[in-house]
């Protein structure tokens, strides 16, 4: 059993993947080739912002989104502490202090009650979380930020194509910084990733950052990175995005069918999604304890898991020192009891089965 069955999603688009990536290698233009805004385009209109810039990697979106906001050396900006380092990472990188807050017990995401606190004269950017595919709730926090004059950068690496009040993900706030790694729920066949916004002057910003600060060639008018998205990686996502929205209702349905096989496993607790919008399952990932051992008892039977993640980021050794006021003992409990289960488009409903059937039985 796969953890994230890529091999089957590309047995499913094998034709329409090859010809997109022969297309490339006909007319050689592997650098901003036209896949890369023709990938930009549809992006842009999946999720209703007016403006999609791709880049290298999720990593570089948060990156290059800090960076057009003016984020430098003794800024702060408030953020989850329950996230992959790379959310923390890019605040450091640029000497800017992550002001770590907890996070909700049920969904995982950004504490909002817990963010206006946290605010000083030194913070400037909030940048949220939309963890395991659910988003946060971004209406309260853009609320807060309008409060203090603040922008907000959705953290959407797991969460493409996720609803939230009728709105998308990665539209909903100042910017939206998404990842294509390949298990994400849409993903490339290497690394990219992507901004966006609606406001026209972070938008030229951003394009710049990702050619060296370049407003044309030779031209450097800030300092910026390489941060270009290969257009070979933009030609998969197209050819991926021909069945996304098939994609997205069977991952609704796998995360509907787990629920509803688990409720009533003893020893589980299953993720909360809010009423007001929907998950997109980068994840499904439960809570039980002695985590160790039920994913061992897991692995004996074949079944994969992963740990997203084992640390809050204030325990994290990198981070230990700048976020030594965190105080995220939600985040504490869950690193030692989430559970990320085998979750993809094409997982079966007989391996759905034998994962919870093993689960049951390993935390009787």
């Amino acid at each position: 059993m796969q953890f994230t069955d890529l091999k089957a999603q590309y047995a499913a688009l094998k034709p329409i993947i090859d010809a997109r990536i022969q297309r490339v290698l006909d007319h050689g233009q592997y650098i901003l080739g036209p896949e890369v805004a023709e990938m930009e385009s549809a992006l842009a209109s999946h999720t209703g912002a007016r403006h999609c810039i791709s880049v290298a990697s999720g990593t570089e979106a948060l990156l290059i989104a800090l960076m057009a906001l003016g984020v430098q050396a003794g800024d702060e900006v408030i953020t989850s502490a329950f996230t992959f380092a790379a959310t923390a990472e890019t605040i450091a990188l640029l000497g800017a202090r992550p002001v770590l807050v907890d996070v909700e017990p049920d969904t995982c995401n950004l504490d909002v009650s817990q963010v206006e606190a946290r605010i000083t004269p030194k913070t400037r950017a909030i940048m949220p979380v939309s963890l395991y595919g659910q988003v946060a709730d971004m209406d309260e926090l853009n609320a807060i930020a309008a409060r203090h004059g603040l922008p907000v950068i959705e953290d959407a690496a797991q969460s493409f194509g996720a609803a939230y009040r009728g709105r998308r993900s990665c539209a909903l706030s100042t910017f939206g910084a998404t990842s294509f790694f390949p298990s994400k729920p849409l993903g490339c066949y290497g690394d990219g990733g992507a901004l966006l916004t609606d406001d026209d002057a972070l938008a030229q910003a951003a394009r710049e950052i990702r050619v060296h600060g370049q407003s044309g060639r030779y031209r450097h008018t800030r300092i910026g990175v390489g941060g270009r998205m290969d257009t070979l990686q933009c030609a998969v996502i197209l050819g991926k995005l021909e069945r996304f929205a098939w994609e997205l209702e069977r991952r609704a349905a796998i995360g509907a069918r787990y629920d509803a096989l688990l409720a009533g496993v003893r020893g589980v607790q299953r993720p909360t999604v809010r009423p007001d919008r929907n998950c997109v399952w980068a994840q499904y990932t439960v809570r039980v304890e002695r985590r160790d051992a039920v994913a061992a008892a897991l692995k004996a039977e074949g079944i994969p898991t992963a740990v997203h993640y084992p640390r809050g980021l204030h325990r994290q050794p990198a981070f230990e020192a700048m976020c030594a006021d965190a105080r995220c003992p939600v985040t504490d409990v869950l690193a030692g009891q989430v559970l990320s289960l085998p979750m993809s488009a094409d997982l079966d409903a007989a391996d759905q089965d034998r994962v919870v059937e093993a689960l049951a039985r390993a935390t009787a």
